[in-house]
């Protein structure tokens, strides 16, 4: 995955990113537990926004 890309994913999303995944054409990026919530944003509007940029799926989860 480019840089740019996840410079964009993470200025986007506004919270600390400990990994992201390719899956395919899905993006699954990984957040800590106390960020889940603000990465997602209400209603999913933050994922979708970035969706909407990337053109991917993204699916946001819970760091182990």
């Amino acid at each position: 995955m480019e840089e740019k890309t996840i410079e964009l994913i993470k200025r986007m999303l506004n919270v600390k990113i400990d990994k992201i995944e390719e899956q395919g054409e899905q993006l699954v990026v990984y957040v800590p537990k106390e960020q889940v919530a603000k990465a997602i944003g209400a209603g999913g509007c933050v994922v979708r926004s970035v969706e909407l940029v990337l053109k991917r799926k993204l699916d946001i989860k819970e760091s182990t």
